[in-house]
């Protein structure tokens, strides 16, 4: 006895190009429609690298090792050599985490006063566009 339906091949639906993929926006909230709020994708890469700096080792149960460990050095003295050791870390982990989605074309993290600049210029892969973004307390300038 065969199940019905057998030997009939399966269509699937071909996914939606790119350009018109919708991304849940960063941070969750509803939009005026009253839906989840949605973004284009290289914002949501955007979002992703955020969430990657300002993430703490540690903090995400299944992922331990996720982030970069930033928010631990916010008491930390500001100093070259911080900046120095935390463009390495950030570096290895924009690498690791999210190395198939971006290519890194600078990344400087500076440190004037009391404040910790990172810069990063980056290309996101799927759709070839380079952005340039400056972090600086968890939002962009």
């Amino acid at each position: 006895m065969t199940a019905p339906g057998a030997g009939q091949m399966i269509t699937l639906p071909v996914p939606q190009a790119l350009g018109s993929q919708t991304d849940i926006a960063f941070p969750f909230r509803i939009d005026s429609r009253g839906r989840t709020a949605g973004t284009g994708y290289d914002t949501h890469v955007r979002d992703m690298i955020e969430l990657l700096l300002f993430t703490t080792p540690g903090e995400r149960v299944m992922r331990p090792d996720f982030g970069c460990g930033l928010l631990d050095l916010v008491f930390a003295p500001n100093s070259p050599e911080l900046a120095a050791s935390l463009q390495i870390s950030i570096q290895a982990a924009l690498q690791r985490w999210l190395g198939d989605v971006i290519d890194i074309s600078s990344l400087e993290v500076d440190s004037q006063d009391s404040t910790l600049r990172i810069s990063l210029v980056y290309t996101v892969r799927a759709t070839g566009d380079q952005a340039a973004e400056v972090f600086t307390g968890g939002t962009p300038q």
